[in-house]
């Protein structure tokens, strides 16, 4: 192999590290998200080409492939213990007396943190590369995560080697502890994702973060965008270094990310006074913080301190009050969010909470409203967290004149129907120019893997729907040069180049068509799926839920889906306007695969002992085969594993023959 390739993929690596440290550590990027993705997929190609020089550390190894069946314990070597929370600044005072007597010194120094809501993790480094990441577990025993704490882009895989020797002789293998976290606007992000998929919303963003982490498949925690910051540095269970202080510089300069806001306290009054500022301040953050960890800034008097059955002596939790008040509820009204959900939100009478005047709360969906037994005129305690909408806790009083809220059937926004899918619990309009949509239904159209509008981002189309020049996303192909000239931040230059964008995507073929149009469930895979079987949007508008489902990995739920985006009549209207402004609508069916079970059509259902899935998948369509997602009279075979679903008793009731894992192995070997 060539010295070169060896080369050039360090120096990828290298930079790519470097990158992903500006953007996701330093909040600093050098280079745009494109130059970014070119460059690994540049490595991805050349680690294609040569497996046999990936390695653990590489940055395309942060999500892996095949999920995990389960997370093994691992015991830590020394216990991750929980703090003491205190509420009062005279209890905090109480522990600033204990420990300056157990210390038996006149004054301590301190180090103040922001208590950040979120997961506690500790993370295992071998000579500068992540061994291994576990949960706190109970304290003394948590559960082995790596592969999904690899998918968070802030955390290193692998300290520059010059900052591990800048470090000391005890870095070759160390570990540290911190807490992960969801951001705000990526916990907004993952709940937007989740309704539109039709699962029920997260409670919090440390839920999330928590739920995410325990996931056995590490490409949906990559999905999640969860975050990391680090303030412990041990070494076999003892701190390395004699200050927190000079821990926490030593940690940012490794290249970990460390919360900046945190302050060296000299007298007791500072720390007071750091409390009161985030007090005010923490509304600002990006993230939810609940209070203020206070440690003893000297790593020499922890040992001396000790430690109770749960808690360390040396440090101690100061948690803010939670933000609620009480109010009546005024009106319940049906709101359209950006992916089409309909969520009810509560009008309040104006009450302060927090030195914030709240004059309404979400209460998410029917169920909740169900679950709270809330009516219009009940008085209720509501709670305010961040800067995200305020929540309702519970109904305090109910009136004796309450009235119920019921969901409307047509969209408030655009008059669309609004639909609810069997089992889920989001009522939707999937008009996919309800103008509370349109500009999510844009990006999403123009995104990369759609429509693959460049220059198309949130900025212009904030204008462009703003400004009446988009009403549906058809109308992105009667805009003029003279139009887009005159909006912000554009000139002829820029409206030439994006015209040119948006007269190329009319040569995008069917699959990414029917991906841009946002209908729910329809993704890539299963969008390219659906125009290699009917060949032309045209017969897919028409076709029926049996023939829908008899489209490989289409099942109820999604034939569901589309058949509610084409009952639709404004989606209709819309692929009209699109067919005449000349957009591909029409592509090639794809090739029966000829073999010895061509024709045959097999349904998996279960858990298989010796196959995955996706294994047992591709044996059948080298066969000639093909595994569609639902049981009809036209099935041949069902593939039935350990603990089968509803895919069983159907095709029981059909008639339809049922064969186990060995049996499926006969078949394919035979030919049916």
């Amino acid at each position: 192999m060539p010295k070169s390739v060896e080369k050039e993929i360090e120096k990828l690596r290298e930079l790519i590290r470097h990158h992903e440290h500006r953007y996701y550590v330093s909040d600093d990027p050098e280079i745009s998200d494109a130059e970014f993705d070119k460059l690994m997929r540049r490595l991805q190609d050349i680690e294609r080409e040569h497996p046999e020089l990936v390695t653990p550390d590489s940055p395309t190894q942060r999500v892996g492939g095949k999920p995990a069946e389960e997370f093994p314990k691992v015991r830590h070597p020394k216990p991750m213990m929980s703090l003491d929370n205190t509420y009062t600044v005279e209890e905090l005072r109480d522990f600033d007396h204990r420990v300056r007597e157990l210390a038996g010194r006149d004054r301590i120094e301190y180090v103040a943190e922001l208590k950040l809501d979120g997961l506690s993790m500790a993370l295992t480094y071998q000579n500068g590369v992540l061994a291994r990441g576990v949960t706190r577990g109970d304290g003394n025993e948590g559960e082995d995560v790596t592969a999904n704490v690899k998918t968070i882009r802030s955390l290193p895989l692998r300290i520059e080697p010059k900052k591990l020797a800048a470090a000391a002789d005890w870095a070759k293998r160390f570990e540290v502890r911190g807490e992960v976290i969801m951001a705000r606007r990526a916990f907004e992000l993952a709940n937007v994702q989740r309704e539109a998929a039709g699962e029920p919303r997260f409670a919090n963003p440390r839920n999330a973060a928590a739920g995410s982490i325990r996931q056995l498949d590490s490409r949906i925690v990559a999905e999640r965008r969860l975050d990391m910051f680090l303030y412990f540095l041990q070494v076999e269970g003892v701190e390395p270094l004699p200050e927190h202080a000079t821990a926490l510089e030593t940690l940012k300069k490794l290249g970990f990310k460390v919360n900046p806001h945190w302050r060296l306290c000299r007298a007791f009054d500072d720390v007071l006074a750091f409390i009161g500022e985030w007090e005010e301040k923490r509304d600002k953050l990006e993230y939810d913080i609940d209070g203020i960890v206070v440690k003893v800034n000297d790593t020499r008097l922890w040992e001396e301190l000790g430690a109770t059955a749960k808690s360390p002596r040396w440090a101690i939790a100061y948690k803010y009050s939670p933000r609620q008040a009480t109010t009546v509820v005024r009106d319940i009204r049906a709101q359209v969010g950006r992916t089409g959900t309909i969520t009810p939100v509560a009008d309040l009478e104006p009450v302060d909470v927090g030195g914030v005047t709240v004059s309404h709360a979400t209460l998410h969906n029917m169920d909740e409203i169900e679950r709270l037994g809330i009516k219009i005129r009940d008085t209720v305690l509501i709670q305010r967290a961040g800067e995200v909408i305020p929540q309702v806790v519970k109904v305090t009083r109910h009136a004796a004149d309450g009235r119920e809220f019921t969901m409307p059937k047509k969209c408030p926004v655009c008059g669309g129907e609004v639909h609810r899918a069997e089992g889920e619990v989001a009522y939707r309009c999937v008009n996919v120019s309800c103008p509370a949509k349109l500009k999510e239904s844009l990006l999403h159209f123009a995104s990369r893997r759609a429509m693959n509008i460049d220059g198309l981002g949130d900025a212009l189309v904030d204008q462009l729907v703003d400004k009446g020049l988009v009403r549906d996303l058809a109308d992105l192909y009667s805009l003029k040069k003279d139009e887009l000239a005159n909006l912000e931040r554009m000139g002829e230059k820029s409206a030439e180049n994006l015209l040119a964008e948006i007269e190329a995507s009319k040569k995008n073929e069917l699959a990414r068509l029917l991906f841009a149009l946002g209908i729910r469930f329809v993704g890539e895979r299963t969008a390219e799926f659906l125009a290699g079987h009917f060949g032309s949007l045209e017969k897919l508008a028409a076709a029926t839920e049996e023939e829908l489902l008899e489209v490989e990995e289409v099942g109820p739920k999604i034939a569901q889906s589309i058949l509610e985006f084409f009952r639709e009549k404004r989606n209709r209207t819309l692929l009209e306007k699109l067919k005449k402004a000349g957009l591909q609508f029409d592509g090639k069916r794809a090739r029966k695969a000829e073999g010895k079970l061509s024709g045959k059509q097999f349904v998996l259902t279960g858990t298989l002992a010796q196959h995955s899935r996706d294994e047992a998948r591709r044996l059948i369509e080298e066969a000639g085969g093909r595994v569609v997602g639902s049981v009809s009279k036209k099935t041949d075979y069902v593939v039935v594993g350990a603990d089968p679903g509803s895919k069983f008793d159907k095709a029981r009731a059909l008639g339809v023959k049922t064969i186990d894992e060995k049996q499926l192995l006969k078949v394919i070997e035979q030919g049916g």
